[in-house]
């Protein structure tokens, strides 16, 4: 019983309450550190802790976040808490919200949506065919109302140093690693200096 009591705490804890949501908008950007296999070479690359991110909507009075894992969905606030570490995660704004007419935000979805049901991307690459957590946000920003939140940037740029990191990439690439392929990172995105936070827990 005792850790029934202790898992039911835990499920609470991690959910998003009222006060929360009340604080969203469409069209903001959440992220998290996740605790996927990949994460921490990406975590060691980027020297960021935050390795996974989406974009949050509303929708029959649920908060969702779409968001490129395998494959590209939508997921329910609360379900995506509790994937990353420890419940906690950060919202991040455009600093300028001007921008985020109705039409426009209905253009994101849009965006997004062409993307929907595609495969993760396990190896960053830059098209359209398969796609990453990052780019998925980032394109749909681009394409509809023209930012580039976040620098673009080639694999040599992030540190390949970590046997960790080393391990990850030879598992995806062999020995003919990519290094100037372009890549946008969450790390990249979460800097950004369009962005203003608006949650963090």
């Amino acid at each position: 019983m005792r850790w029934i009591v202790a898992g039911l705490t835990l499920l609470f804890a991690f959910a998003a309450s009222p006060q929360l949501e009340s604080r969203l908008r469409d069209g903001d950007i959440i992220f998290h550190e996740s605790r996927s296999s990949q994460s921490r070479a990406i975590q060691l690359a980027t020297k960021s802790r935050y390795s996974h991110m989406g974009i949050l909507y509303r929708e029959r009075g649920r908060w969702l976040v779409y968001e490129a894992v395998q494959p590209v969905k939508s997921t329910p606030l609360d379900e995506w808490i509790r994937r990353g570490k420890d419940g906690q995660f950060v919202v991040k704004r455009l600093r300028d919200t001007r921008p985020l007419t109705p039409a426009a935000l209905t253009g994101l979805r849009a965006a997004g949506e062409r993307y929907r049901g595609r495969n993760y991307d396990l190896y960053f690459e830059w098209s359209d065919d398969r796609i990453y957590c990052s780019e998925l946000v980032w394109k749909m920003y681009k394409n509809v109302i023209g930012l580039e939140i976040g620098r673009l940037q080639k694999l040599r740029d992030f540190d390949l140093s970590h046997p960790a990191v080393r391990s990850k990439m030879r598992e995806r690439y062999g020995n003919r690693i990519p290094v100037d392929q372009p890549v946008i990172s969450p790390a990249a995105m979460f800097e950004s200096t369009l962005l203003t936070e608006v949650v963090r827990r």
